[in-house]
């Protein structure tokens, strides 16, 4: 699969749930409803930071934006680990 290739199936989503699920990703609906267009900005913007040149890249790109937008949510004072987010790496 070449880059082309996967701004174009990137491109053809209609909506953050279908990229989810093409790349894997567990997600919360309730938390998708709430926080949709944030994610979606810090999803593009890391497209355009990254330039994905495979599945697995754009997945990363996904995943990142998903964790940082839940990250966000949390306590800074805390050390509170991440809930709610099933692709976490940083459990």
């Amino acid at each position: 699969m070449t880059q082309t290739d996967i701004k174009q199936i990137i491109a053809s989503f209609t909506s953050i749930e279908q990229a989810l699920e093409y790349f894997d990703i567990g997600f919360d609906s309730r938390f998708i409803d709430e926080y949709r267009t944030v994610l979606v900005k810090r999803f593009n913007g890391y497209l355009l930071l990254e330039k994905p040149d495979d599945w697995f890249s754009a997945r990363r790109a996904l995943k990142s934006a998903y964790c940082k937008v839940q990250r966000s949510r949390l306590d800074p004072h805390s050390r509170s680990a991440c809930r709610g987010c099933t692709s976490c790496q940083r459990r």
